[in-house]
């Protein structure tokens, strides 16, 4: 029998993802499965953005062009304008979504071999990416008492040796919704700079912010031209997921002729989800201020509900839409399966993201999940009043 490559075989299944046969079944035995494992926003797509579709006038579905189409980089870039971010369209290659770009950027800057130097817990696919390319994933882990904030840069100098090429962090943060400050991405920038790296930031949700609070782009930082490459998507900000546009967005020549080669080789971004990502530009402020109340009050009611639960362990986000949260159980994956297979509640239950997939280093949360606060404030409310009756019944709650 033909035998599988070892990068395949290799190849981490998706903590978010594993769990969907369980959660079908379950359905299909009559119980209501409350998803808070994925980070699907319910908010409506801009309606820009639909009807440009249905008003499209194109009798040819062509090839784009591979860097994406003029009209929608030109339109790109007085966006980041408005954030405080000058650029040119030549310094914006679309993609077929964020995942598409992360994958472009380390092959650009890593040879198989290689590492990238990333905090911990960080977005899953991370792994799957690095996999894929033949790279190694060397983690600086956070920690939940202070809401993952950057670890010291100590930790990560104690890192960087010869085979280091990047440090890759996503702000706001994927699984942690933590923001990270001024200080600490100035911090990075000076690291990268004495080293020679690239800093790549994933800032797909640049847009969801509380507090008060403001993101900081890597791109806002002077004097990392030659050092600054970010990810970004349409997916998150106007919750349309299913377009697969993002983008990959540098001010290093180099970097842009290199990806450019990994895009012609993919010939090009999707024509129709970059007619509806051009519209969606077009969405007025209001939408996000709306938007953005909107999951601010969930995080809040989220926040609320699961402090009535003992023995939790909880992260309060400052952007994204996601928490982490640790339980009083040994395996947050026995868990998790558990509430699929054998709990239900008045007739429901709900999906968790184990957060042990979120991690690179053995052993850390195992004890940890994920909630995407994506569902409207009642079923917010409905899915912590499960989890809260869940971990009476779970056999392998711990005292």
């Amino acid at each position: 029998m033909p035998q599988l490559s070892h990068k395949g075989l290799a190849m981490p299944a998706s903590p978010i993802r594993k769990l969907v046969p369980y959660a079908e079944a379950a359905k299909a035995r009559g119980v209501e499965v409350i998803h808070l494992n994925i980070g699907q926003p319910d908010i409506k797509s801009p309606p820009q953005a639909m009807e440009a579709v249905r008003q499209h006038r194109l009798e040819v579905l062509e090839y784009s062009r591979s860097e994406g189409s003029d009209a929608y980089r030109a339109k790109l870039a007085a966006y980041y304008g408005t954030h405080g971010i000058a650029l040119n369209k030549e310094q914006i290659l679309v993609t077929t979504g964020g995942s598409e770009a992360l994958s472009f950027v380390m092959g650009c800057v890593a040879d198989p071999g290689d590492e990238i130097i990333i905090p911990e817990p960080f977005y899953a696919n991370y792994n799957g990416f690095a996999v894929a390319m033949g790279l190694t994933v060397v983690p600086v882990p956070s920690a939940i008492e202070n809401n993952f904030a950057l670890p010291p840069i100590s930790s990560f100098e104690a890192l960087i040796g010869p085979k280091t090429k990047a440090i890759l962090l996503c702000n706001p943060g994927n699984p942690t919704g933590y923001l990270y400050t001024p200080e600490e991405i100035e911090a990075l920038a000076a690291l990268v700079r004495k080293h020679d790296l690239f800093l790549v930031a994933d800032e797909v949700y640049r847009e969801f912010t509380y507090d008060g609070a403001s993101h900081n782009s890597i791109l806002q930082q002077p004097g990392l031209e030659d050092y600054a490459v970010v990810v970004d998507s349409v997916s998150k900000r106007y919750s349309m997921c299913g377009a697969r546009i993002g983008c990959l967005i540098s001010r290093n020549p180099k970097v842009m002729e290199t990806a450019l080669k990994f895009a012609q080789a993919r010939l090009s971004p999707p024509t129709f989800a970059q007619i509806a990502s051009e519209a969606a530009l077009e969405t007025p402020p209001s939408y996000f201020e709306e938007v953005i109340r909107e999951y601010g009050q969930r995080r809040n009611v989220l926040l609320e509900e699961l402090d009535k639960i003992p023995g939790l362990k909880v992260a309060r986000p400052r952007g994204a839409f996601y928490c982490m949260v640790e339980l009083p159980v040994a395996d947050a994956d026995d868990f998790a399966r558990w509430l699929l297979e054998d709990f239900q509640y008045e007739q429901a239950t709900v999906m968790v993201a184990p957060a042990a997939g979120f991690y690179a280093t053995p052993g850390l949360g195992k004890n940890q999940i994920r909630i995407a606060y994506v569902l409207e404030e009642e079923q917010l409310k409905k899915a912590v009043r499960i989890l809260a009756e869940a971990l009476k019944s779970y056999p392998g709650h711990e005292a």
